[in-house]
């Protein structure tokens, strides 16, 4: 696993300097968010609240694909191997810098190598979805290492005029070295992906790259789909578990710690990073997953719920055994 997150910080200070009508209280008790970070420099923020989407891409200081590769490449000097022993690249964003061609396209081109490239995106669910996708693919079929990477420049598409939005998102990306042919000591025991199309207009970002969405509703289905996911994988595996690990969607830590009440996950078994960095959307998840990377241990069972626009959700297994 890698992950990146760009340098600039919108702390709740720098939003309450915005004087929008929000402060640091109002943030933290309301979504557990004290930090993000973002591809745009801070000084357009102030000027501007970032009201001209078309601007904001052009005011970036990384692409997707940029800190895509910065993602693949911490995950190849964790595993000592090299861009050129990728064979596929498979790419997913809720906020992608081009209709066409293909995202993961530019992620390789970043990273100097010709592979076949597809995107496959489920919004927030995305990584989930990309891991049972490759799950149920005969491994023959596949090249022996295949990068998957997401990414995410959510703050080119906030209005910093509103406070609703703005103290919700932030930048980064993940990246994941899977093979279905080489043993690795971390390997999906198990992965479910599914939606419920007839609320797809719940949440999303339009055409006019506007995000919206319906608070309640949406909050109300992450918090039962997480929930029942990890419910199923408590009874699952818990007993087999050395330590039993929860990873849900990064989008809110109040939603995060509810569903921990609920499925009686201790709060050191809980890990998250939305606090630090945000809705960072279909990279929250493996980016919280990388961040612990050098925790796990032999016996650890990662417990990944996660939950997206369309509506969509994944439930996955990460089990960790001895070193290889």
């Amino acid at each position: 696993m890698g992950h990146f997150n760009p340098e600039n910080v919108i702390s709740n200070q720098f939003l309450e300097d915005l004087d929008i009508g929000t402060n640091n209280e109002w943030i933290v008790e309301r979504v557990g968010i004290v930090n993000r970070r973002t591809v745009l420099p801070l000084d357009y923020i102030r000027e501007t609240k970032n009201t001209d989407f078309r601007a904001a891409s052009e005011a970036r200081l990384y692409t997707n694909a940029q800190m895509a590769a910065a993602s693949a490449r911490k995950a190849l000097a964790r595993v000592n191997l090299k861009p050129e022993d990728i064979g596929m690249v498979i790419a997913g964003s809720s906020s992608p810098d081009n209709i066409a061609p293909a995202e993961s396209s530019a992620v390789a081109a970043e990273l100097g190598i010709e592979v076949p490239c597809l995107d496959m995106n489920s919004a927030c669910s995305s990584f989930g979805m990309q891991m049972n996708y490759l799950s149920i693919m005969q491994p023959d079929a596949l090249p022996p290492y295949v990068l998957v990477v997401d990414s995410e420049t959510l703050t080119k598409t906030v209005d910093y005029a509103d406070r609703s939005m703005a103290v919700l998102f932030g930048d980064g990306s993940a990246a994941a070295i899977v093979s279905t042919r080489v043993p690795s000591r971390a390997v999906f025991a198990s992965s479910t992906f599914g939606s419920r199309p007839s609320a797809w207009e719940k949440v999303g970002i339009g055409w006019n790259w506007r995000f919206g969405q319906d608070g309640n509703a949406v909050q109300g289905f992450a918090i039962r789909k997480t929930t029942e996911g990890v419910r199923e994988l408590k009874s699952r595996y818990a007993d087999s578990a050395g330590r039993f690990i929860f990873i849900g969607h990064q989008a809110n830590l109040s939603m995060l710690t509810t569903v921990c009440e609920r499925t009686g996950i201790a709060p050191e078994n809980h890990w998250y990073g939305v606090d630090q960095f945000g809705n960072t959307g279909c990279c929250g998840a493996p980016a919280v997953l990388s961040a612990h990377w050098e925790k796990i241990h032999s016996g650890d069972y990662v417990a990944m719920s996660i939950v997206g626009a369309g509506l969509s959700w994944a439930h996955l297994m990460l089990i960790i055994g001895d070193e290889k």
